[in-house]
C-alpha cells in the first residue's frame, strides 16, 4: 500500500485536515455561469447558524440550489460521534429550506467513518442524471492507514410509500480510494453525456501528486485514472462543449507555484496540455480554486496567494489560434505578511452581465475573509467588497463557492463564527 503523508493545517480559530499545505479543495457540470440577473449586493444576512451534533458543524463546501428556496450542502463535522467519528463527528449531508418560520436544516445522511465516508470538505453535492446527490468525503472508506483515503458516494432521495410516508435517503459508497488510485478527493464531481462522473484527488496516485479520475456509470462505477498530475489538484474539473476538461494544480508547473491544465479526449485516453505555469510573481501562485468558462470559451480562475497585493489574483485565459494567453484581471490585497491561505479557495461564479463573484479565505478588512464582486469596465475590473467577515455572529473563513438563486441573490457558507462559532449559511441580497 502506498504510504501517504497527510498533514494538518492550522488556521486561526480552526484546525483543519489537509493532504497538502494549504488545504486542497467545485463546480457543477456545464459552464458554471449563472443565467440570472446581475446582482449588485446591498445587504448581508446570516440565514442559518450551525450548532454541532446532528445539526452539523464547520461547513466548508458551498451550497447547491434545489429550487423553491431549498439548498443542499455538507458539514465537515457533526453527525455521528463515537467510534470512528470521535467527539467531533464524521460530518453530514443536509437540506436547508425556507419555511413559514424561517430557514430549517434537515440532516439527510450522517457519515459513520470506517468503511463509510468521513468529513466531507470542499466538495459540493451535485445532482446526477438520475436525480440523486453525488459528492465525496475527504477521509473514511476503510482504506489507507488511520483516517482513510476518502470516498465517492451517492445519496438517493426518499421513495414514497403506500401510507403517505417515504423512505430515508439511502447512501451508497461508489468508490473507496486506496492511495494508489488517489487520496483526498476534492471539488465537485461533473457528469459527461454518458453519465460518467469525473473528479480529482489532492494526493495519492503514481507520483503522490493526485489523480484525475472517471467513474464509469455503465461498469458499476469502476474507476479509470485519466491523468497523474505532479502538482496536487486543489479543486475539481470543468468541461467545455467539446468534452475537454480543465483544472488547476496547487504547486505543479515548471516553477512549482501551480498550473492550469487541459485534458483532451483522444481515442481511449486523454492528452494533457499545460496551459499556464504560475511564477509566484504578480501573476499569482498556488491556485486552489478551479476553472470556470464563459459562453465564449474563455477561462477564469483565481490563485490563493501572490499578486501585487499578496492576497492572490483573479485571472482570465483566452484562446488565440490555439495558444492560451494569461491575463491578470485583479490583484487581491492580503493581510500584509506572506501567508499561503489568503485568497479564493472556492470557484468564481459569473452572472449574466459578466461580473465575477467569489470569496476569500482570510483577507478583507478584518482578516477573516470577504465576499467580493469584480465588475468589468473599459478594459479594467473594479473590486467591490460585498461583505468583510469579522468571525463574530456574521461568520468567518469562507471556503465556499457562491451560488445564485433565480432572483439573483447570492448564498454561501462560512466555516467559522456565527452564534455557536461553528459556521453559518449566509445570503447577500441585491
Amino acid at each position: 500500500m502506498m504510504v501517504l503523508k497527510r498533514n494538518r493545517l492550522s488556521i486561526p480559530g480552526r484546525c483543519l485536515h489537509a493532504a497538502m499545505e494549504p488545504l486542497a479543495l467545485a463546480i457543477v457540470f456545464a459552464l458554471a455561469i449563472a443565467a440570472v440577473p446581475a446582482a449588485q449586493a446591498q445587504s448581508y444576512s446570516v440565514i442559518y447558524n450551525f450548532a454541532g451534533g446532528q445539526d452539523g458543524a464547520t461547513p466548508m463546501a458551498g451550497l447547491t440550489y434545489g429550487g423553491s428556496d431549498s439548498f443542499y450542502g455538507t458539514a465537515n463535522y457533526g453527525g455521528n460521534t463515537g467510534g470512528n467519528c470521535g467527539t467531533s463527528g464524521c460530518g453530514l449531508v443536509y437540506r436547508l429550506t425556507n419555511g413559514n418560520s424561517g430557514w430549517v436544516l434537515t440532516p439527510l445522511y450522517s457519515f459513520m467513518g470506517g468503511n463509510d465516508g468521513a468529513n466531507p470538505q470542499i466538495a459540493s453535492v451535485v445532482f446526477g442524471p438520475d436525480g440523486s446527490l453525488y459528492s465525496s468525503t475527504y477521509y473514511g472508506g476503510g482504506t489507507c492507514d488511520g483516517v482513510g483515503c476518502g470516498t465517492v458516494f451517492r445519496l438517493r432521495p426518499p421513495v414514497p410509500d403506500n401510507l403517505g410516508g417515504s423512505s430515508p435517503w439511502i447512501e451508497t459508497v461508489l468508490h473507496r480510494f486506496t492511495g494508489a488510485d488517489g487520496a483526498g478527493p476534492v471539488g465537485a464531481l461533473i457528469f459527461d453525456h454518458n453519465g460518467n462522473a469525473d473528479g480529482a484527488t489532492s494526493s495519492g496516485g503514481l507520483h503522490n501528486g493526485g489523480i484525475i479520475y472517471q467513474l464509469n456509470a455503465s461498469r458499476n462505477w469502476d474507476l479509470v485514472v485519466m491523468y497523474h498530475p505532479y502538482g496536487y489538484p486543489g479543486s475539481g474539473l470543468t468541461m467545455d462543449h467539446a468534452g475537454n476538461l480543465y483544472g488547476t494544480t496547487f504547486n505543479g508547473g515548471n516553477d512549482l507555484f501551480g498550473s492550469v491544465y487541459k485534458l483532451t479526449p483522444s481515442g481511449s485516453g486523454w492528452i494533457e496540455t499545460d496551459l499556464y505555469d504560475f511564477t509566484s510573481g504578480i501573476d499569482g501562485s498556488f491556485p486552489q480554486a478551479g476553472i470556470i468558462l464563459d459562453r465564449a470559451g474563455n477561462l477564469y480562475g483565481a490563485t490563493s496567494a501572490g499578486g501585487s497585493g499578496r492576497g492572490g489574483t483573479v485571472f482570465e485565459m483566452t484562446n488565440s489560434n490555439g495558444n492560451w494567453i494569461y491575463n491578470k484581471l485583479y490583484s487581491l490585497t492580503g493581510p500584509g505578511t506572506p501567508r499561503l491561505v489568503v485568497g479564493p479557495i472556492g470557484n468564481l461564479v459569473m452572472d449574466a452581465a459578466g461580473n465575477l463573484y467569489g470569496t476569500t479565505l482570510s483577507d478583507g478588512a478584518h482578516g477573516y475573509g470577504a465576499v467580493f464582486k469584480l465588475t468589468p469596465s473599459n478594459g479594467s475590473w473594479t473590486y467591490t467588497s460585498l461583505h468583510d467577515f469579522t468571525n463574530g455572529s456574521d461568520g468567518g473563513y469562507p471556503y465556499s463557492t457562491l451560488v445564485f438563486d433565480t432572483s439573483g441573490n447570492l448564498y454561501g457558507t462560512a466555516s467559522s463564527g456565527g452564534a455557536q462559532g461553528l459556521g453559518v449559511v449566509f445570503k447577500i441580497t441585491p
